[in-house]
């Protein structure tokens, strides 16, 4: 663990200064003062900052510090050590370090400076040092060093969507190749179609899965395309974009450092104050998200209604049971997974909201509000990752098709009479279904009859 968790270890302290003044931490806290007033400046009792969005910081860190290293700057062995204690918050085990919520004014500032704090003392104590001996090993000085909180969190951004992203494209894919699956399964079986809820023509089970194929295959695309654009950092621009404080043989060199930690084609962005200003590309992930949810939910919705029964609805698919449905009526099983995935949709779409105005107001050289585009974004991500999986497992792959109920609804409606109009016009058939009074077979007669 981070921390001990013995009392006496909790009633040891430690002072640390900044500018603003001294504050107490306990001896064993793995965090330093930045981190410390970012719990009582931001005490939401909301959720931290997504752990990938850490995870990508700690490699942003180590990549500056493999870079440092390689230059020969900096104190002897500290850069070296910084890595390796990158590596031993990569192989798991402190989470509980990371504390910053993930709502915070300041864009980021305190979940980075979390990480440095960490780093830092994790650091002293592989020298030899303890927490918070930061002459030998500095937050800012040495973990910082030629960064800032301005370049690395939306890198970091970008490394943690694109690693998201890929898994949800690929999810996407399969839950598309399940539906083409029923699609061929299910492509004899004559059904039904409706418009507006109401009979429209004939069409099969098939064609039906098949259109939700087709939906499901263009966000796939639209997924893995932006990632071309999320490539795209302004890593080594420090504040603003204009690269103060940053050595400029080390702003080439930590980029091609974190390629190759992250397997990501990471690019120098061409105007990297462009890219510190401007959120827009995450407003187009979360619009691509957007679209997707928009199509999951009207999928699982067409699912919810013609599973719908099982004597009083359409029934013309049948849902695998998963759950108890009722506290009150025995026997009754709801499509929980279809109702799951038209939530999870609607979470995501609030979501874009919240994206959207936080993206707009990005004034000048900075955008304050990255830490709620960070966690919108991550959410909506994982939530779609989850959904689109459990969506594909557990519903999709187990729809059965009630043949005789889908022949029956189409025999008991009007949905053939179209086919008459071409050759007796629209009028005519027409009057032919009113005076039919409803009865199927009696239409068929009167348009048989004036054949």
């Amino acid at each position: 663990m981070i921390m001990e968790k013995d009392s006496l270890c909790e009633k040891q302290v430690r002072v640390e200064k900044d500018s603003l003044g001294e504050k107490q931490l306990a001896e064993c806290a793995i965090y330093g003062i930045q981190t410390a007033r970012a719990i009582d400046n931001f005490n939401l009792n909301y959720k931290k900052t997504d752990i990938s969005l850490i995870y990508a910081i700690i490699q942003i860190k180590k990549a500056a510090a493999h870079t440092y290293e390689t230059l020969g700057i900096g104190k002897p062995g500290v850069y070296k050590a910084i890595v390796q204690s990158c590596d031993l918050i990569l192989g798991g085990g402190y989470e509980d370090a990371f504390i910053t919520s993930a709502l915070q004014g300041g864009a980021g500032t305190s979940t980075n400076m979390n990480v440095n704090e960490v780093l830092a003392n994790l650091t002293l104590i592989k020298l030899g040092y303890q927490y918070g001996e930061y002459q030998h090993v500095h937050p800012l000085d040495d973990v910082n060093r030629g960064q800032s909180t301005n370049d690395v969190y939306p890198t970091a951004l970008r490394i943690a969507a694109i690693k998201k992203l890929r898994v949800l494209s690929d999810e996407c894919a399969q839950l598309q190749q399940a539906f083409q699956l029923k699609e061929n399964e299910f492509d004899h079986i004559q059904k039904l179609g409706r418009t507006e809820l109401m009979d429209a023509l004939p069409i099969t089970l098939g064609q039906e899965f098949g259109a939700f194929a087709q939906a499901l295959g263009r966000d796939r695309w639209r997924l893995y395309k932006v990632e071309e654009r999320l490539r795209q950092v302004n890593l080594g621009g420090t504040a603003v974009g204009t690269g103060n404080n940053a050595d400029k043989k080390f702003r080439f060199g930590i980029l091609e450092v974190l390629r190759e930690y992250t397997g990501m084609g990471l690019a120098a962005a061409e105007y990297p104050m462009d890219i510190t200003q401007n959120n827009d590309i995450f407003v187009e992930v979360s619009g691509l998200m957007k679209a997707l949810a928009v199509n999951l939910m009207k999928i699982a919705n067409d699912i919810r209604l013609m599973s719908s029964g099982p004597k009083g609805g359409f029934g013309e698919i049948k849902l695998k049971a998963l759950q108890m449905g009722s506290t009150i009526m025995p026997g009754k099983v709801n499509p929980v997974i279809p109702e799951m995935v038209m939530q999870v949709a609607m979470k995501v779409i609030a979501n874009d909201s919240a994206i959207t105005m936080a993206a707009s107001h990005g004034e000048f050289e900075l955008n304050a509000f990255m830490p709620l585009i960070a966690d919108t974004l991550l959410e909506s991500l994982q939530l779609l990752i989850d959904v689109v999986e459990s969506f594909r497992t557990k519903c999709v792959e187990h729809i059965l098709p009630d043949e005789e109920k889908c022949r029956q609804l189409l025999e008991a409606s009007y949905a053939f009479a179209t086919a008459y109009t071409v050759e007796y016009g629209y009028d005519f058939v027409s009057d032919a279904m009113n005076k039919s009074n409803g009865d199927p077979l009696k239409l068929k007669g009167i348009l048989e009859e004036k054949r």
